[in-house]
């Protein structure tokens, strides 16, 4: 009797897991989960930039949903309200640029070239470096927009015909890559200016390396959104432009 109590509840807590790892409900907890263990690593280790937690929690959300079988179509039918409130998020940026224009007077200038010269160099560097490693023309064009923020990306991705899919993986790649390696490569050329560093994140690293340099500084993180939000719209002009002149 004992055996068969035990048994049951054994297939009852199987039926219940069956249900719940085909829930999207369950794609929505795992993300949110997966980040605060991100999160949280990432304040023990007193912001390591090694620790980034968007980089810990696409490991975790990865490993699971292969563990447990579930197809990304389920995964995201979970995960699409954050997706949704990707776009609400970037767009709230503005709000801190509001507030930091007053610091914005005689750094016009630095700021404009810095952008210009950082969004070409972004392009140029990312697409040759893909040609020359053999890549096929889809992933050449997910290049293109890899360092505008996501939302703008995969809308970049469909005006000038390649993957969205394809391009937001390469977006958020950069991002992580950049939120990492972005303090090293500036303490390495001596840049200690905050706005100067923000600004060079928000331009190379766009949402996720915004979010690293709030995290450091207010005003790191206010020059990271300006940049972000300026490059995210220089790039919606430009790149369709450059895209089919040079693919003629």
């Amino acid at each position: 009797m004992r055996n068969w109590i035990e048994m049951s509840k054994e297939h009852t807590i199987f039926e219940i897991w069956v249900y719940l790892s085909g829930s999207p409900l369950f794609a929505l907890f795992l993300t949110l989960t997966a980040y605060q263990i991100g999160l949280t690593i990432y304040r023990h280790f007193k912001q390591n930039p090694l620790a980034n937690p968007v980089a810990i929690a696409i490991i975790l959300v990865a490993c699971t949903i292969q563990l447990i079988d579930m197809p990304y179509s389920t995964y995201f039918e979970g995960a699409q309200f954050i997706h949704f409130l990707l776009g609400s998020a970037t767009v709230s940026l503005a709000i801190p640029i509001y507030r930091g224009l007053s610091s914005l007077k005689g750094r016009s200038l630095p700021l404009l070239a810095a952008l210009v010269t950082g969004g070409l160099m972004s392009i140029f560097s990312a697409v040759n470096i893909a040609k020359l490693l053999g890549a096929d023309n889809s992933i050449i064009g997910g290049m293109y927009p890899k360092s505008v923020t996501a939302p703008i990306a995969m809308g970049i991705a469909e005006r000038i015909g390649v993957s969205p899919t394809l391009t937001a993986i390469f977006a958020v790649a950069t991002g992580i890559l950049g939120a990492i390696l972005a303090p090293f490569v500036l303490n390495a050329l001596g840049m200690k200016a905050w706005w100067q560093r923000g600004f060079a994140i928000g331009i190379g690293a766009h949402g996720i390396g915004t979010s690293r340099a709030f995290s450091i500084h207010p005003e790191a993180g206010t020059y990271a959104s300006l940049a972000m939000g300026m490059n995210g719209i220089l790039s919606a002009v430009a790149i369709p432009i450059l895209y089919h002149l040079f693919n003629q």
